[in-house]
């Protein structure tokens, strides 16, 4: 059984997509322990509660130092015990001794298709209006590991989104959460648990048991 804590700011639609699709069957031997937010006010706190997983908010502001914030993070996960780290739209940096103590064991969804649109000041909104801005014709989402840099992680899977000529940035984001978003987080979510998702010289290989 994987046991995985998903890490969320905000609204939750992709822990949603993650919960529904333990539900249904898209996902096996898998159970979430915990979801944590650094926001008090994040819906996907509530969301987890409706689906009774355990909510926690751990917020930068309860604490003296970002030190001290980093620490307690950790300890949270540490102490659930957790096989997998999910961040489902976490806009804290996470701290290096996680990343350290979980190499290959947290993992990212990022709303475009890595290289393009990544890394520092890309996130949420300015994601899709930096391509739109660029005129590209094709866009997506892509679950990658975390490691010490911004979006720099082993790409474990993407998925192309058509973008369309009369699109706003926030018409795109939400094509791209239907079309790509919701679909590869749980796959790959279901590949690890099944023991499916191994890192080679640096890059993902998807296979067998």
């Amino acid at each position: 059984m994987l046991k995985i804590a998903v890490l969320v700011s905000g609204g939750g639609t992709n822990l949603q997509a993650i919960i529904d699709s333990i539900a249904d069957g898209r996902i096996t031997d898998t159970k979430i322990e915990a979801v944590i937010s650094n926001n008090p006010k994040a819906y996907a706190l509530e969301r987890a509660k409706k689906a009774g997983i355990e909510a926690l908010c751990i917020s930068p502001k309860s604490f003296e130092s970002r030190a001290d914030f980093n620490a307690a993070l950790l300890d949270a996960v540490n102490e659930r015990q957790v096989d997998l780290i999910v961040l489902a739209g976490f806009m804290v940096v996470v701290p290096e001794a996680m990343i350290r103590a979980y190499r290959n064991r947290i993992i990212n969804i990022h709303p475009s298709l890595i290289p393009s649109f990544c890394g520092t000041g890309y996130y949420g909104l300015h994601v899709h209006e930096a391509a739109l801005k660029r005129g590209v014709k094709i866009s997506g989402a892509t679950v990658h590991f975390v490691d010490e840099g911004t979006d720099t992680g082993p790409i474990i899977m993407q998925k192309a989104v058509e973008v369309h000529s009369d699109d706003t940035p926030e018409v795109l984001q939400r094509r791209i959460m239907e079309q790509a978003e919701w679909q590869i987080m749980p796959q790959v979510i279901n590949l690890i648990a099944h023991d499916r998702v191994h890192v080679v010289d640096g890059k993902v290989m998807i296979g067998e048991k």
